[in-house]
């Protein structure tokens, strides 16, 4: 089994730490805040990378820690010498950009003991300079908003660990008349299409029969609109990927969310599947009573 990897994410107060530590989550790390270093060797006995899901272990500290900057130097060694090689991330930024956070955020510094702001801010950035010369990555974030950041720290993760940010893609069909889901991000009308509904022989059944799917597939309109929806997504998924998007839900609806939705839903879902994009699918509404549609 190949060794942990681990983080610690540290830095200036108010440079995006929080931030920093939600990204490693995204990415399947375990991650603990205002962690003390005395306790990181005591987690790291713990099994976690028996879980397949768990790419490795990121903890942020700092100076909210009174120990933090007696403790920092001796704790890494003390790792070094498990056998563990953690990689520092050091986040900073200016000072106008730090005074400006403070203020938002209406947060007390951490060194805040009757000084004005801008002199807690100056003293911590002396504190931490021999802790920032350790560091592997230094960022400095002023000029990044939350999700530049994100997308700052995936790049970095996924070029140390190969592990990749992976946005979870779900197709879900629905009926109109039950209302739109209020998860979808892209919701496609169906209505256009001649409905199974109408035809008696087909009505009791849903998309997912091969009459069904048939009727509403074989339809010389469904290929126009299936191919013209396939460029679209195409063209869209990678973006909302590089926007490191967590979830992007492709929601198609008809009347009643049994036939025309569900067969349209399950073709964009086989042709995902096939580009090696690991959909999930659900139908909504699909056991809906019959008589109601």
């Amino acid at each position: 089994m190949d060794p942990l990897k681990v983080y610690i994410i540290t830095g200036i107060s108010g440079s995006g730490k929080t931030t920093v530590a939600q990204a490693f989550e995204d990415t399947s790390f375990y991650c603990i805040d205002n962690m003390p270093m005395e306790l990181v060797p005591k987690v790291l006995e713990l099994p976690l990378g028996e879980n397949a899901r768990v790419k490795g272990a990121a903890f942020v500290m700092d100076m909210r820690s009174k120990t933090f900057t007696k403790t920092f130097i001796s704790g890494v060694s003390a790792l070094e010498e498990m056998g563990v090689s953690p990689v520092i991330i050091f986040l900073e930024a200016d000072n106008q950009t730090l005074v400006k956070r403070f203020s938002q955020t209406r947060r007390h510094h951490p060194l805040d003991d009757g000084k004005n702001l801008l002199d807690s801010i100056m003293s911590e950035k002396q504190g931490m300079a021999d802790i920032r010369k350790l560091a592997h990555h230094i960022i400095d974030t002023s000029d990044f908003n939350v999700h530049q950041l994100k997308a700052e720290i995936h790049r970095l993760v996924s070029k140390d660990t190969g592990v990749e940010n992976v946005m979870k893609l779900n197709i879900m069909s629905f009926g109109y008349k039950y209302g739109i889901p209020v998860d979808a991000d892209i919701v496609m009308d169906l209505r256009f299409l001649a409905n199974p509904y109408f035809v008696p022989e087909l009505r009791a059944h849903n998309g997912e029969s091969d009459a069904v799917k048939a009727f509403v597939l074989e339809n010389p309109e469904t290929k126009t609109f299936l191919k013209k929806y396939y460029n679209l997504i195409d063209y869209l998924i990678p973006l909302y990927k590089k926007e490191n998007k967590a979830y992007l839900t492709l929601a198609l609806g008809c009347t009643g969310g049994r036939h025309r939705s569900v067969a349209i839903s399950r073709a964009i879902f086989e042709r995902l599947v096939k580009r090696d994009l690991n959909p999930s699918l659900r139908h909504r509404d699909i056991d809906r009573d019959i008589n109601e549609i």
